[in-house]
């Protein structure tokens, strides 16, 4: 376990997706812990623990409400804290930050994709929070505040999933505050997949959870054009309001949507697709030798899975059995941060695969002439010829990819291509 003398940290029970010491690092809450405790440790952890402030996730934010001395009225009306400060004469004061961190979002949310505000989009519309737990109480806070008709979507009652559409067909927004699709058991998504499709009405999708960048509730939007974002906006704007009490002291709210931009430039996975032989390895390694990044090349991965070349492989089984192999190997590696990741050329040939792609990766498509691609030791391309795969994937590579990059004739010039490109 991390220094329990640390004067700032983070207590929950699962904490490997955790971004929180690297936001208060750059607030200067600092130095920030991530302390995992089992249920059975966090009453002492809290009463007699040396911490300053400390924040509280799942499953633990009613023990920090109930702990406390002292409650906020918004923690007292809600029952759940995120935010605990021990005070001069050792007293423990209880807040809620998420409330204020979720209101940044939504308020930000519909200032940048409808330039409306928040009440001016929700005021009596029908808005349904996907869970009941602490996150879903804060979230509903906020709403109520702009106005919105919020409605709990759980397993049981009244409001659940399978009734979802049949009741609130018309709802404006969902707001997914359950843990379904975190890392690492992500692209899950606490709807089905058709849900979202039959709900016209609706302005957008949210989800608090940020771990990955696009959860699988958000791939499902961002496949039917609904205006999305996942909770790392939520994250970071309620970890300023923390901090804030933490030292004492104002802190620029401008620092939130530059905190955001930072970390999912630095977290974010670069996917680079494209035609067999467009250089996607060569400038991937380069790129990631550039950036200090781990470099992953997939059918490099699949080979060491399947104890043999890939074009071996592919020879000896088939292609389908290979892309079933390449889909296990994408899911392990599309979930993590902060690699440089070159596809193989068929990888978008698995609809299934643009979730594990998409879930936490900016997609570069490497777009190079035809003329130029070589067949050698490449199976697929020898069978089928270039023109005919062309013409099988090009669409897909530009739907799949953030940016395309024409590229430049070299690995080198490729590579600092990219880089201008991630770096704009």
């Amino acid at each position: 376990m991390a220094d329990k003398s640390s004067l700032y940290g983070l207590i929950g029970r699962k904490l490997g997706h955790s971004w929180s010491r690297e936001i208060h690092e750059r607030l200067g809450s600092s130095p920030y812990e991530l302390w995992e405790l089992e249920p059975e440790e966090v009453a002492s952890f809290i009463c007699k623990g040396t911490w300053k402030g400390i924040n509280v996730t799942i499953p633990y934010k009613k023990n920090a409400a109930e702990l406390a001395d002292e409650q906020s009225a918004r923690v007292m009306q809600l029952g759940v804290a995120n935010t605990l400060i021990r005070q001069s004469d050792g007293s423990i004061f209880a807040e809620n930050t998420d409330v204020t961190g979720f209101g940044w979002m939504l308020e930000h949310f519909f200032k940048t994709r409808f330039d409306l505000s928040a009440r001016d989009a929700l005021d009596s519309k029908e808005v349904l929070v996907l869970g009941t737990g602490g996150a879903a109480q804060a979230v509903s806070c906020a709403l109520s505040g702009v106005g919105a008709r919020v409605y709990f979507i759980s397993r049981h009652g009244e409001d659940t999933y399978a009734t979802l559409l049949e009741r609130h067909s018309h709802a404006s927004l969902i707001v997914n505050t359950t843990p379904v699709g975190m890392y690492p058991n992500c692209p899950d998504s606490p709807l089905d997949a058709t849900v979202l499709s039959e709900m016209n009405d609706l302005l957008g999708v949210l989800d608090v959870v940020y771990n990955p960048i696009r959860t699988g509730l958000i791939l499902q939007a961002e496949r039917l054009n609904i205006p999305a974002e996942s909770g790392l906006c939520m994250l970071v704007a309620q970890a300023v309001h923390a901090s804030e009490l933490f030292q004492g002291r104002q802190l620029d709210e401008s620092m939130i949507e530059t905190i955001v931009h930072d970390l999912k430039t630095q977290t974010q996975n670069i996917s680079l697709i494209g035609m067999p032989g467009s250089g996607k390895t060569t400038a991937g390694r380069r790129l990631a030798r550039l950036l200090g990044r781990p470099f992953v090349d997939l059918d490099d991965a699949c080979a060491v899975a399947a104890g043999m070349p890939v074009a071996d492989y592919i020879t000896a089984h088939g292609e389908q059995v290979f892309r079933k192999l390449e889909t296990e190997i994408l899911a392990d590696y599309g979930k993590r941060s902060g690699l440089v990741i070159a596809c193989g050329g068929g990888v978008v040939t698995q609809p299934h695969n643009y979730e594990l792609l998409r879930q936490n990766s900016f997609v570069v498509m490497l777009d190079r002439p035809l003329e130029e691609l070589s067949l050698q030791g490449r199976p697929v391309s020898q069978a089928k010829g270039i023109e005919q795969l062309a013409h099988e994937r090009m669409d897909l590579y530009r739907s799949w990819s953030d940016t395309i990059l024409t590229c430049t004739g070299s690995p080198d010039g490729d590579a600092n291509a990219l880089m201008t490109l991630i770096s704009s």
